[in-house]
């Protein structure tokens, strides 16, 4: 008999990147970095209300900096993909299920995602995560011609 496969996921050795959240996306963003060797950024107080714009802002600067990806967490995840898109270089995806990652990594090479720390469930949101860092952009012509559209 077959031994069931463990859909646990394993947290790698190397930095994937940044994380950074407003206090109602706090709790999910303590769960990810138990799954996912990710740099915080804040926020470290979930009883304090903060303005998300300010995460946005520093964890986009960072992603921008260092070349690397970035996930956002803020209640609805409108927000935080509001403000991040405000930057330029920076294409910031709100993602709800696995396939929302896949294709938004795919078509749209986004480099930071983001979830709502309202309605996404943790393990879902490992899901999601899991999906948007192992899925490499097509680098098919027609959607390097339309990401350097956004950039002008």
């Amino acid at each position: 008999m077959k031994k069931p496969v463990k859909k646990d996921i394993k947290k790698p050795n190397h930095i994937m990147g940044f994380i950074a959240a407003d206090h109602r996306g706090y709790a999910l963003k303590e769960y990810l970095k138990e799954k996912f060797p990710l740099i915080d950024l804040g926020t470290f107080d979930c009883e304090k209300k903060v303005d998300y714009p300010d995460y946005s802002k520093k964890l986009c600067r960072y992603v921008l900096k260092e070349k690397s990806f970035g996930i956002l967490i803020c209640g609805s995840g409108i927000g935080m993909s509001i403000a991040a898109n405000r930057n330029k270089k920076i294409r910031a995806a709100l993602c709800h299920t696995v396939k929302d990652a896949e294709m938004t990594r795919l078509h749209n090479d986004a480099n930071v995602l983001v979830l709502s720390g309202d309605f996404t469930k943790p393990k879902d949101a490992s899901l999601i995560a899991k999906k948007f860092f192992d899925t490499k952009f097509s680098d098919e012509t027609r959607h390097k011609n339309r990401i350097r559209k956004l950039d002008r």
